[in-house]
């Protein structure tokens, strides 16, 4: 089955490539986009040939950031970094707004001046639609207006073969999902095969581990004794409770997130 996963997505990321060049991957530190990044390295031989972006909030956990750096440094490769600084240097931050602003703010904001900026066309994401209900509307492949909107309600689902630069309106991008069908455990067991290098917050220390991984602020850790890749998936195999119950940009409202989307947000 993980075969199957693997070299669909890599197919799916090969063939994007091929059609168009100017495209980017976006890249969160958190195990989802750390698994599209060795993805992304396999489908060329070890060399990612466009850029790797991170939306830096500034809010991450010091561990995310000491992996982001060593890992960008080990893999060798040509990671960007945006921030809001206007909205940063406004005192924008989770304690004196709602976390759906702040993320408007500090992580789409920023993501749509990377995409004007390097005049992007396609964006690799590390989205996965089992992970949050307004993901699993998401499609392999689709577009963004040229003011980022997303209306879910269209079912913009584009196949590769249709992909050139006749589909793209002006200011138009689209996002691609190489790992959609993937599932939380699927993730997980990948990692483990391929010996794929996570962040340690993800592992048990002092009874507590981090599920999912966001702003230190708004995320919270699960009561957990996983402290190995195996304790892990046998932990979400047997667990009722949802991946993302530690975010808290989740719980404000049902339509947090599909709004967040619906204005350009991952």
């Amino acid at each position: 089955m993980l075969r199957k996963l693997e070299k669909e997505s890599i197919d799916i990321i090969q063939k994007i490539y091929a059609r168009e060049k100017r495209v980017a991957l976006l890249w969160s530190m958190g195990k989802d986009s750390t698994v599209l990044l060795w993805l992304c390295k396999k489908a060329f031989e070890g060399n990612i040939p466009f850029s790797v972006i991170h939306v830096d909030t500034t809010f991450k956990f010091p561990e995310m950031y000491e992996f982001r750096d060593h890992y960008a440094k080990e893999f060798e490769i040509n990671l960007e970094i945006y921030k809001n600084k206007q909205a940063l240097a406004k005192g924008i931050n989770y304690s004196n707004n709602k976390a759906t602003d702040v993320c408007h703010q500090l992580k789409t904001k920023p993501l749509q001046k990377a995409v004007r900026d390097k005049k992007l066309c396609g964006l690799f994401v590390g989205i996965r639609s089992d992970e949050h209900n307004a993901r699993g509307k998401e499609s392999v492949i689709s577009m963004r207006e040229s003011d980022f909107t997303f209306d879910a309600r269209k079912g913009q689902n584009i196949q590769i073969k249709d992909v050139s630069e006749e589909i793209f309106k002006e200011g138009q991008h689209m996002r691609i999902h190489p790992i959609l069908k993937w599932t939380e455990s699927d993730i997980w067991e990948y990692i483990k095969q391929e010996n794929i290098p996570v962040c340690d917050l993800y592992f048990a220390k002092n009874g507590q581990r981090y599920r999912s991984l966001g702003c230190q602020p708004i995320t919270k850790p699960i009561k957990s004794e996983a402290q190995t890749i195996q304790d892990i998936i046998t932990e979400i195999q047997g667990s009722a409770i949802t991946e993302r119950s530690g975010r808290l940009q989740d719980k404000e409202s049902a339509e947090a997130m599909q709004k967040l989307r619906s204005l350009g947000y991952m």
